[in-house]
């Protein structure tokens, strides 16, 4: 409504409240926008007039009682209202202004930061404002208001308080819309005001709360305040970048942070800093912190070159590693170089913080790419600046966190290209010297402390095996130096406790070797005592690492011998008594003898009432005791002393023998007793192949002076084990006397007295007693003595018949037989009632001691271990006594398939061998279902234990027994269809299985190669009636000539570490303790090969089974080549071919001459024909080769293979050619020598005319080593007419070529490659060139060869002269790997190769993040300081995404005003954006449909455009001839239909792109674009830009 309106009105109705109350509104109802904007006018008029209290009061009443219901209403509704807030607000502030004297805003603005302040709870209220309108409202109070400080504080408090808690939307509205407009209506002086209490807030906050969504929130606002804190304005309270210490702290958080977005807000206002620092020209530094001495910013005007090139290079890198492309990010490396190089060198001057180089560091460390992650660890492992003290110092607290928290990333540690399998990693090795350089660089008052920090960093984390290993490895190649005391050995105790407990065995013994040997090097033996020494050592396991007889053990005896005396004496430990402090008076420390023999006194010493029932003592105790006495007296035997055993036993030894005699001796100390006797007989077998047991002083000693004790002991057992265990705690102290019993008679059964005593009388004594226990009536109320007396003695039993069924026992002895009549136990004539007879649980009332309530909750775990134990009993028997009687047969495997059902998977082992012994028997008397219900129960639970790797590969190794045994595996198709196709599918089962889990597939293949062809069994009948069933199963074999499963890369990277660790040999003691398992992925080929080698060509048998193999490796052959016509080199399909062909020449030798004519010749020139890898073409050619050597009569279907369609041999031919090459090799076997050397001649000469380049350079390769057969050329030029000459130009020409560039360097190449230059087909048939020679020097995958060493250690490979293991010619494996076809490759170093990369580098006035939310296009620009023309861009005629998106970016780099759209929905297609990257955030974008475009383009016309129309029309001006206006407006035509008639029209002139194509037609983005570059080239000199990157 216009002012005169209003004054009309008021002249004909003088009272101004009537007036206003006709134009309010109910408070219930949404007024037009029109009333609003009257109402507005109103007030604003009516205030310039009077200021009466009455009119006041009723501006106050329209403030409550219409604009905030209307604002609620707007809050509440769905369409959002943005026109009609817009209305009411600007009522809204007229209101405020009228009525600011009565602290009204001051009210109204406390309703408003309510709102602000009050989180969403969920509940949608209609009568609350909404968070988005309470902001726009407060901003238009402040617009609306004079100067009020106590309303801008009370606003900054709750908006500083929003930032920390409400999204960042919402935040970023806060910014733009308050804290702006606070800002706008500030003097100078309250600018510095505000801005102070802004900056102090935030920091603060960012110094409390040091997060990541922290560092966040604060970059984001002090990037949208950055004009306000870059400014040159100075005051006393106006905070100064520069100077702040705090600041730079949260920049160097947003520079690492996860968040994109937040690194480029850190950048820009780093580079904003630097850049004002520059102008101002000031001698600056941080000095918030005076607590630090470290200083993160300093600018001196005398340094300004240094420190300008110094951030430069920073933001560079910066910039680059957004990128995440290794290929871009390269180039720049060395700008970190001097980066580091300029930190370092002024280290002491304090210009430059270490801590910038850091956040470059972690920035690569955060990289989602590896590839630059690892790059920045070997950047920062290889920098030289470290060894400089204060600079190594600088990086010591990132070295502890960052680095370690990045190192234990595991795909990091892949070996190089240019490495070995067994090699360490590059990394490995990298971070061995940067360890090792970087201790010897800190000053030493630090190395103790940096160390122990990194230990205690390495025990605080869960580490996979890989990194672990290598940082352990690390630690070990430190020198020699006492930098760590008892605070170190339990930071490494606690690295051993909590982090290697899932880690592969043979790793983590490694680990532990490695970590050891670090201990011993780095500690301070005065600081620390025995006590803390051995009990830090029992955290290594014996059968892991530290085990006797390994280099680490004697390396260990070595140190304490070294350090005897010198260990610190403590008042609490044992080694402070009388006697041991007597007998080190004079030294300052302990002896290790004494020591160790008060503390076995101690240990043995217990108090006449100790309970006599109970648990067992711990047995960690006994374990560190045991090996502390072991150690001891391997010390005393390095001096050349007598061991002293005796001695230093003889406590021990006095308790063993009353073990018998005195029954009133307490419990807990012959349980003492035991437990240290057991772990001493186990400890002390634990030797390294190199030395003999009978060399062994220590050992013999040790067993001497137990053999004195062993019939006391077993009095002992005997007495207890008979009847005396009646409580539920006395279970597990059983399995103590069972275990003791084991290693007595394991240890002694070849001492011939005892054996004789142990057979005749001992053994059968307690089998005796335990039948006796077993036989009783079982009780109607069973007690816990009479069901504890069952369990022992079954368990007694089963160790008895497992001791008899290792061979200890002889088979006519009287132990022997006393096992046998368990027959009668098990199998009594009247029922089958004692098969997996189970225990009835015993009430509580007859539980008599306090302990075993509590472990008859644990009743079903030893209802279990009787059933295991009666199958181990069953097994034994079966063994030896033979196969139950036939009408038992059904119900005794019936019993065996329950038995599965019930036991854990740790107790079934004893059922599988039961029933491999049984089944293949019983298939005949069983029923066919139970047999294959049998075997399919066995393999759920194989299944069920494939995640258990501690039970798995027992139970594994027992199912194959059972379901491969050789009675199954002689059953037919015919005769037991069901069971033989169970049989299959769980070999598919299997192999599926294998792909999962390495080394199953070796179980199997082992198993059945061992079956079919026994190593050392004579050949016969019953050897051919074993051999004949892998006829049957030719399919196991099959898949074992091809097997090899590509791993992923993790699985990869534990197998060639665990190589690695394997080539340590004994110098790791892990591969001494650990034993072998034979989990190669390769094992399976490899036993696979030797049984093939093994095989007489003699046999018929064996010549069918190579012969039907051969036929289904070349038929799978065939299936891959017509399923992948193309396939990719070291895929899983070429590594199956090169697997198929190198068998196929494994057996060549050995195959017959007919079958060779008649079914694999052809086979092999088909193959010949296929696309083929460089691995396989070479296999292929050499078994053609080889074929017609031993078949020379055959040269005929070489010669058809030349004749063949041209279509299908246009490269394929090379392959035949090839074998041409070799032509002096097969013409000395042939008949006609010289007809067939013509037809080589010609044959050659044909296809060196070919189109096709390499075929020519095979063909002239061929030609020339044919003609070269001096002995065979009989022809004259005569006889040969013409071709004479012809082949003599052909080779001329072949020479000519070594001056023509690229063909010089390719028929270099072909004649010098191995396979036409070192290698001889005859001369290098062995196993060493087929599996390892050729896949090196075809460039195949390295986890493809088979190295020797493997056939060696893995299997018993037969010598065979045919094809012998190795090469005897040494020429060839000394070549490299490369191929001809490959041209230039490796011609570039690697700097050269990332010397020209291209990269974008934003500069630093633009580098303002790419999001500034609620910043329109032209504010984002205006801030940036970016130019802009005149020219205006109109595209409403353009509808395809793509073109728009390029068209705005087009128009934006170069800097148009504004982009014309039909709709501004394109801005968020996805097609739009991946043109646009960004680009329509800084540029200002108008919508105008193109109904509208007409009126548009008058409207511009009238503001004095020229409008230039996209087209080509009769009068159009040639591009190259026209000038631009600067008020320039393009107008773009449509895709398809250019520019319509109507607005052609309206265009002063049409301007057309000089062509010369065929084509008439540019696309219109690059159309545009051409027409853009030219305006903004003719007005470069009138306006400026930036430069363009």
């Amino acid at each position: 409504m216009s002012n005169f309106l209003i004054k009309t009105l008021l002249s004909r109705y003088p009272d101004p409240e009537n007036l206003i109350n006709n134009l309010c509104w109910p408070s219930t109802s949404r007024p037009d926008i029109e009333k609003i904007e009257a109402l507005t006018v109103l007030i604003k008029e009516l205030s310039n007039k009077s200021q009466e209290e009455r009119f006041i009061s009723k501006v106050q009443s329209v403030i409550w009682d219409q604009c905030v219901p209307l604002l609620q209403m707007i809050s509440s509704a769905d369409d959002g209202g943005k026109d009609l807030l817009s209305a009411v607000c600007g009522l809204f502030a007229v209101c405020v202004s009228v009525c600011q004297a009565d602290d009204v805003p001051g009210q109204v603005l406390h309703v408003l930061l309510q709102v602000l302040m009050t989180r969403d709870d969920g509940n949608h209220e209609t009568d609350r404002l909404n968070v988005d309108v309470a902001i726009e409202v407060t901003a238009v109070l402040l617009s609306s208001i004079s100067y009020d400080g106590d309303i801008i504080s009370r606003t900054l408090s709750c908006t500083l308080s929003c930032v920390k808690d409400l999204s960042d939307s919402i935040i970023s509205k806060i910014i733009v819309r308050i804290w702006f407009t606070i800002l706008k209506s500030c003097n100078k002086e309250a600018e510095s005001e505000v801005l102070r209490q802004i900056w102090d807030d935030l920091l603060s906050w960012h110094q409390r709360d040091q997060t990541e969504s922290a560092s966040a929130r604060v970059l984001l606002c002090l990037t949208a305040l950055s004009d306000h804190l870059y400014s040159s304005e100075t005051s006393q309270n106006r905070p100064d970048p520069r100077r702040s210490q705090r600041f730079f702290r949260a920049i160097q958080a947003g520079l690492t942070h996860k968040d994109s977005v937040t690194r480029k807000r850190a950048l820009y206002l780093l580079t904003r800093c630097v850049a004002l620092a520059e102008i101002k020209k000031e001698d600056v530094f941080t000095s918030e912190e005076p607590h630090t001495d470290e200083i993160l910013f300093r600018w001196a005007p005398e340094k300004q070159q240094l420190l300008r090139e110094f951030w430069e290079d920073f933001a560079l890198v910066l910039e680059t590693l957004e990128e995440n492309q290794i290929h871009v990010i390269r180039p720049v490396l060395n700008r970190i170089d001097m980066l580091v190089e300029t930190t370092a060198t002024d280290i002491q001057g304090g210009l430059f913080s270490p801590s910038w180089l850091l956040c470059v560091y972690q920035r690569m460390f955060h990289s989602e790419n590896k590839a630059v992650m690892k790059e920045g660890v070997n950047h920062l492992l290889e920098l030289k600046a470290l060894h400089r003290s204060a600079f190594a110092l600088a990086f010591s607290q990132f070295v502890i966190g960052p680095l370690m928290d990045v190192l234990a990333e595991s795909s990091l540690y892949h070996r190089a290209p240019q490495q070995n399998i067994r090699d360490c990693p590059e990394l490995g090795v990298k971070l061995q010297i940067f360890v090792v350089n970087f201790f010897s660089s800190l000053p030493e008052e630090n190395r103790g402390s940096v160390l122990l920090q990194l230990i205690q960093r390495l025990g605080s984390r869960q580490w996979c095996a890989v990194p672990l290993l290598f940082l352990s490895q690390a630690l070990f190649c430190l020198s020699p130096c006492p930098l760590l005391g008892s605070d170190g050995l339990n930071a490494f105790r606690e690295v051993l406790r909590c982090t290697m407990i899932t880690h592969q065995v043979l790793l983590r013994g490694a680990s532990q070797c490695f970590l050891l040997h670090a201990a011993l090097c780095l500690t301070d033996v005065t600081t620390v005592s025995l006590d803390e020494i051995f009990g830090f050592l029992v955290h290594f396991r014996a059968d892991e690492s530290l085990c006797r007889g390994t280099a680490l053990w004697k390396e260990l005896c070595n140190w304490l011998q070294t350090n005897e005396g010198r260990f610190r004496l403590t008042d609490g430990d044992l080694g402070s008594s009388v006697e041991l402090r007597t007998a080190t008076s004079n030294s300052k420390g302990a002896s290790i003898f004494i020591y160790v023999q008060q503390r076995l006194k101690t240990f043995l010493t217990v108090p006449a009432n100790t309970d006599q029932t109970g648990s067992l003592p711990d047995p960690g105790e006994a374990e560190l005791l045991a090996r502390t006495v072991l150690l001891t007296a391997d010390l005393q035997q390095t001096r050349s002393e007598e061991p002293g055993l005796e001695l230093l036993l003889q406590p021990l030894l006095d308790v063993l023998r009353r073990l018998s005699t005195n029954v009133y001796l307490v419990l807990h100390k012959t349980d003492k007793s035991l437990q240290l006797l057991l772990r001493l007989l186990q400890l002390h077998r634990r030797r390294s192949d190199t030395e003999k047991e009978n060399e062994d002083v220590v050992a013999v000693a040790l067993k001497t002076h137990m053999l004195s004790v062993v019939d006391s002991v077993q009095e002992f057992l005997l007495r207890r084990l008979s009847g005396e265990l009646r409580e539920l705690c006395d279970v597990e102290r059983s399995e103590l006397y069972l275990s003791v019993l084991r290693e007595l008679v394991l240890t002694y059964s070849t001492v011939s007295w005892y054996g004789s005593n142990l057979q005749q009388n001992y053994i059968p004594k307690l089998t005796t007693h335990c039948l006796r226990i077993l036989n009783e009536p079982s009780e109607q109320n069973p007690s816990v003595s009479g069901q504890v007396q069952r369990v022992v003695s079954m368990a007694t039993l089963a160790l008895l018949c497992d001791m008899a069924d290792r061979g200890v026992l002889k088979s006519q002895s009287e132990a022997m037989r006393s096992l046998h009549s368990l027959t009668n136990y098990f199998y009594p004539s009247s029922s089958s009632q004692h098969l997996n007879q189970t225990l009835l649980k015993p009430t509580t009332a007859t539980v008599s001691h306090p302990e075993d309530g509590l472990l008859l909750k644990d009743w079903g775990r030893i209802v279990a271990q009787f059933i295991g134990n009666q199958w181990m009993c069953l097994s034994f028997l079966q063994k030896t006594a033979g196969t139950p009687r036939a009408p038992e047969a059904p119900e005794i495997l019936r019993a065996a398939v329950d038995a599965l059902a019930l036991l854990p998977g740790h107790l079934v082992l004893p059922v599988l061998d039961f029933m491999a012994s049984v089944l293949p028997q019983q298939v005949v008397l069983c029923e066919e279902s139970l047999c294959v219900e049998a075997i399919c129960a066995s393999w759920k639970v194989v299944q069920a234990l494939s995640t258990n790797p501690h039970d798995f590969w027992s139970t594994l190794q027992g199912f194959v027994r059972l379901a491969f045994n050789q009675g199954l595996l002689q059953l037919t198709e015919e005769q037991n269809p069901r069971i033989t196709a169970c049989i299959q599918q769980i070999v598919s089962e299997l192999m599926e299985l294998a792909q999962v889990r390495s080394g199953v597939f070796n179980v199997l293949i082992q198993h059945c190669c061992e079956t079919w062809l026994p190593s050392g069994a004579a050949e016969g009948v019953q050897s051919d009636a074993v051999f004949s069933t892998a006829l049957l199963h030719l399919n196991i074999l099959t898949e074992a000539c091809v097997y090899g499963p590509v791993f992923r890369r993790d699985q990869r990277l534990v197998q060639e570490v665990q190589s690695y660790v394997e080539q340590l040999g004994d110098t790791c003691a892990a591969n001494t303790a650990v034993s072998s398992d034979n989990r190669d992925d390769q094992y399976p080929r490899v036993c696979a090969l030797a049984f093939l080698c093994r095989l007489n060509p003699s046999n018929h048998l064996h010549q069918r089974l190579m012969e039907e193999l051969v036929q289904r490796l070349l038929r799978k052959d065939a299936e891959i080549s017509k399923s992948k016509v193309r396939y990719y080199s070291n895929s899983i399909q070429h590594r199956v071919k090169n697997r198929v062909w190198q068998t196929l020449l494994l057996l060549l030798h050995k195959l017959r001459p007919e079958f060779v004519s008649d079914c694999v010749l052809s086979h092999v020139c088909e193959a010949g024909f296929c696309s083929n890898q460089a691995s396989v073409k070479y296999l292929i050619e050499w078994a053609l080769i080889l074929i017609l050597h031993q078949n020379p009569s055959h040269i005929q279907n070489l010669w058809n293979c030349f004749s063949l369609d041209h279509e299908k041999t246009k490269t394929s031919i090379c392959t035949f050619l090839s074998v041409l090459v070799h032509m002096n090799v097969l013409l000395p076997k042939l008949q006609d020598k010289e007809v067939q050397w013509r037809r080589a001649v010609e044959v050659s000469l044909q296809w060196c005319f070919s189109h096709n380049f390499s075929v020519r350079l095979y063909a002239l390769l061929a030609l020339k080593r044919v003609w070269e057969l001096e002995d065979a050329r009989v022809h004259t030029e005569e006889n040969l007419g013409g071709l004479t000459t012809v082949v003599q130009a052909c080779l001329q020409q072949a020479e000519a070529m070594q001056n023509t560039g690229n063909a010089m360097k390719n028929w270099s190449r072909i004649q010098e490659h191995f396979f036409f230059s070192a290698f001889h087909p005859i001369r290098d048939y062995s196993v060493e060139t087929i599996f390892q020679t050729f896949p090196s020097l075809s460039e195949l995958a390295e986890d493809e060869w088979l190295p020797l060493w493997k056939f060696e250690s893995f299997v018993v490979f037969p010598i065979c002269t045919a094809l012998p293991l190795k090469n005897h010619a040494s020429d060839l494996g000394e070549l490299q790997p490369g191929d001809w076809i490959q041209q230039d490759k490796g011609d570039l170093e690697q700097e050269e190769r990332w010397a020209e990369v291209q990269k974008k580098i934003t500069p630093w006035k633009l580098s303002v993040q790419e999001q500034e939310p609620e910043l329109i296009a032209q504010q984002r620009a205006a801030r940036l300081g970016k130019l802009t023309s005149s020219l205006l861009v109109v595209a409403s005629l353009i509808d395809k995404p793509t073109n728009l998106g390029g068209l705005c970016r087009t128009c934006e780099i170069f800097g148009a005003k504004a982009l014309v759209l039909d709709s501004l929905r394109h801005i968020n297609d996805k097609q739009f954006q991946a043109l646009s990257v960004s680009s329509e955030l800084w540029l200002p974008m108008l919508e105008v449909k193109p109904a509208e475009l007409s009126d548009y383009l008058q409207l511009k016309k009238r503001e004095g455009y020229w409008v230039i129309g996209v087209e080509q029309t009769s009068n159009s001006q040639s591009l190259q001839d026209y000038t631009f206006p600067e008020r320039s407006l393009l107008l773009l035509g449509n895709e398809r239909e250019g520019i319509p008639a109507n607005l052609l029209q309206l265009v002063d002139v049409c301007v057309e792109i000089p062509q010369h194509g065929v084509t008439r037609s540019l696309n219109v983005h690059v159309s545009a674009a051409l027409l853009v570059w030219e305006y903004t080239r003719q007005h470069l000199g009138q306006n400026p830009a930036a430069p363009l990157c």
